[in-house]
């Protein structure tokens, strides 16, 4: 066994099985959660060299979630990725409560409550690292409608995680552990044909790039890693924008407000 072990959430495809695959290459012992399980033990059998143990869980409900946050309080975890999602892409008023309660359950309960579990352990321990998978979308709100499929709890989700992580860090700066939002844009994975959205003509990243990326972005120290943004000064420019709003605010009512 690894003296190293990792927990990671949506591993049967995808990012979060590329993450298991270079995690086990790079010596982790690994939890990996799904809902399928030939998946995940598919996934296993691919990693001989390393402890890999299967968790089949639903991260849409309740149960599911609390399942997979004991195993996150129990274990002694070096690395938390949280990259469980569901798509859900429609129109808010279309959008069916259940598939809307879902995504807010995997990407935005799950993550926090998993997060919460396993913090307190690598705080004790002085090491660890969360990596939660979010996307561009997360700063796409302003976008005019023709340029994206109407999204609007999708994009909500991913930016809860944005800000959530950014705070985090700092709440966790000087004690070891480590928080990162992997912000990828379109990834070549089965995400999108699960949702019956053909982005096949789209170029598209592949997730070994998006997990290079994630790691290397932990070394750097990025608490904000846009694996497919060149200007890295961009990000540093929202952020400054957001503090600059931040830091503007009054007790007095602006003046665009005032009647007469």
């Amino acid at each position: 066994m690894g003296s190293r072990l990792a927990l990671v959430t949506g591993a049967s495809s995808g990012i979060g099985r590329a993450f298991a695959r270079r995690l086990g290459a790079d010596g982790y012992d690994l939890v990996v959660v799904g809902r399928r399980r030939e998946r995940l033990e598919e996934l296993a059998a691919s990693l001989p060299d390393v402890e890999v143990t299967p968790l089949v869980a639903d991260l849409g409900t309740d149960g599911g979630v609390d399942e997979v946050a004991e195993v996150c309080a129990a274990r002694p975890l070096t690395m938390l990725v949280n990259n469980a999602g569901v798509a859900h892409y429609m129109p808010f008023v279309e959008l069916p409560a259940d598939k809307a309660r879902e995504l807010v359950h995997v990407k935005v309960v799950a993550p926090t409550m998993l997060a919460r579990a396993a913090v307190p352990g690598m705080v004790a321990r002085g090491a660890g690292a969360v990596v939660n998978v979010a996307g561009m979308i997360a700063f796409s709100g302003p976008a005019p409608q023709p340029q994206l499929p109407r999204r609007a709890v999708y994009a909500g989700t991913l930016a809860h995680l944005v800000a959530m992580s950014q705070a985090l860090q700092v709440e966790l700066a000087g004690t070891g552990v480590r928080v990162q939002v992997l912000c990828p844009g379109v990834v070549a994975t089965e995400f999108h044909q699960r949702q019956g959205l053909d982005l096949s003509a789209v170029p598209r990243m592949s997730a070994e790039d998006v997990v290079t990326a994630g790691l290397r972005g932990l070394e750097l120290g990025e608490v904000v890693c846009a694996p497919g943004v060149e200007q890295d000064g961009l990000l540093e420019e929202v952020s400054r924008a957001d503090l600059a709003a931040f830091g503007a605010q009054s007790p007095e009512l602006a003046k665009r407000y005032r009647v007469g």
